[in-house]
């Protein structure tokens, strides 16, 4: 079972995503290259990344690190600490890399091509591009108390509370729904 969901509606929050329960369990899911292989494959990022070592682990996890901290704090204002300073640094400096080179074969084919630099490109140029759309303002936290996912909304209504139902929004639905049994029973 491959325990990466994509829920968040753009790539740099679904990296952002991998680590979870931030306020609580703090769940890493990428714990080794190995992991990053798969969860760079599982984005669809690029056909094959190659090598992957904890040298570029580490560079990925900072990244996302550094989204979800600007995210949580954008727009930053005049007062931002330097914390939140270095993260958009860090951010801003991914997505000056090199994004994913994407070619198209004479088979019909498409291929995506590069390394952890094309990787953290991509996912940098995500997150620039997020915090200076429109679509910003739609991005929330799943309504989870535990659950620290950020998501943008782009149902219809703008209604949405949660990262995704197959997780956070059935669990929900069920204690809620034991919660109604219960007063029903006892009253």
């Amino acid at each position: 079972m491959d325990a990466f969901v994509f829920v968040s509606g753009r790539l740099c929050l679904d990296l952002a995503g991998t680590m979870l329960w931030r306020r609580s369990l703090r769940t890493e899911l990428l714990d080794s290259p190995a992991d990053l292989r798969r969860w760079i494959s599982a984005a669809d990022i690029l056909d094959d990344p190659g090598p992957v070592d904890s040298r570029a682990l580490e560079r990925v996890r900072r990244l996302r690190e550094a989204v979800y901290l600007v995210a949580g704090n954008w727009p930053l204002g005049d007062h931002a600490d330097a914390a939140v300073k270095d993260a958009l640094a860090e951010v801003n400096e991914a997505a000056r890399l090199p994004l994913p080179r994407r070619q198209i074969e004479e088979s019909g084919r498409a291929t995506r091509t590069g390394g952890v630099d094309e990787v953290l490109g991509a996912v940098g140029y995500d997150a620039v591009d997020l915090l200076g759309s429109p679509q910003f303002a739609r991005m929330k936290e799943c309504a989870n108390e535990d659950c620290t996912r950020l998501f943008v909304d782009l149902s219809r209504s703008g209604a949405r509370r949660w990262c995704g139902m197959a997780e956070c929004g059935n669990r929900n639905k069920a204690a809620a729904f034991r919660k109604r049994q219960k007063e029903q029973s006892s009253g």
